[in-house]
């Protein structure tokens, strides 16, 4: 199976929350008016496009249908899924130069980070590039042990050290071991302490002052990944680590367990962070990254 067929079955819970509605709408559609507008509202919100980017969204929908004058159920359709297209920007790629490329990964326990490490990984592997794991979230234990099934599973090295080590220590020793193996990437997974942001911020700026220091022509990205379940929270939690970190990307995950999967358009509005991956399954290969022109397609067909 292709991920396009993946992700068209895994944003089947959003499709007949989001676009089921949509298509009831137009087809039983006579007058596009204000009432039209109210009714594609409540769609979206419920869908958890926000009421901000919905707002956005409805407003150029309004100047689209007056500037063309559009009469016609099927154009107005065609308008709204040119503007959410247009909402989502591109993807985003992960940055390759001429030497390692750093990935930091950060979020909060339970959204699941270190399985989307692990995919994330695989699929790197996949594009023939070598890669290795620093385990430096070492205030859990079973955080070391899950990072290491899932980089087994991946084919790909892992650097830990014991449950409540340094992880700045666990980054060096990941750095050294990378630069011996030739690594083309270094994933480095971390604690997920935003309900301490000042505890959040001094980790990472000791993980940031290693790397700097070992590799400073690496090429880096922050990736901050997020449970789509969650909904609205999910963007409240990318606005407070946004305060905390640089972030690059977004991986957003569990597409397919939700009907939520509208935070995709308010992420993207609201924070002007791109997505770069999504996950769709719980296999190793249910992520791939993000194609906006892929994600559109699949709900609205």
């Amino acid at each position: 199976m292709s991920f396009f067929e993946k992700l068209k079955r895994g944003l089947q819970k959003t499709k007949n929350a989001l676009f089921k509605p949509f298509a009831e709408l137009f087809k039983s559609l006579r007058r596009i008016d204000e009432d039209l507008m109210e009714e594609l509202e409540e769609i979206l919100v419920c869908a958890d496009v926000g009421a901000t980017t919905t707002d956005e969204i409805l407003t150029k929908l309004r100047a689209e249908i007056k500037e063309n004058k559009i009469k016609d159920s099927e154009d107005v359709k065609a308008s709204l899924k040119a503007i959410m297209r247009d909402m989502l920007g591109e993807g985003g790629e992960i940055t390759f130069g001429d030497g390692m490329t750093v990935i930091l990964v950060i979020g909060v326990n339970g959204v699941g980070k270190t399985t989307s490490i692990g995919k994330i990984s695989y699929a790197l592997k996949k594009q023939h590039k070598k890669v290795v794991v620093a385990a430096a979230d070492t205030f859990r234990a079973a955080a070391i042990d899950q990072l290491n099934v899932w980089t087994d599973r991946a084919g790909v090295d892992l650097i830990k050290h014991t449950e409540g080590s340094d992880p700045a220590a666990v980054v060096f020793d990941a750095i050294n071991a990378a630069k011996k193996r030739n690594a083309d990437v270094l994933i480095i997974d971390t604690a997920g302490r935003l309900h301490n942001k000042k505890n959040l911020m001094n980790e990472l700026a000791k993980i940031d002052r290693v790397i700097t220091r070992e590799l400073p022509d690496c090429t880096r990205d922050t990736l901050l990944v997020l449970d789509s379940t969650t909904g609205q929270n999910a963007v409240n939690q990318a606005k407070e680590f946004k305060s905390a970190a640089d972030i690059t990307g977004i991986v957003l995950t569990k597409l397919d367990g939700t009907a939520k999967g509208g935070i995709v358009f308010s992420i993207k509005n609201e924070l002007d962070i791109p997505v770069k991956f999504i996950g769709v399954g719980e296999q190793i290969d249910d992520m791939e990254k993000f194609n906006a022109d892929d994600f559109i397609d699949a709900l609205f067909e």
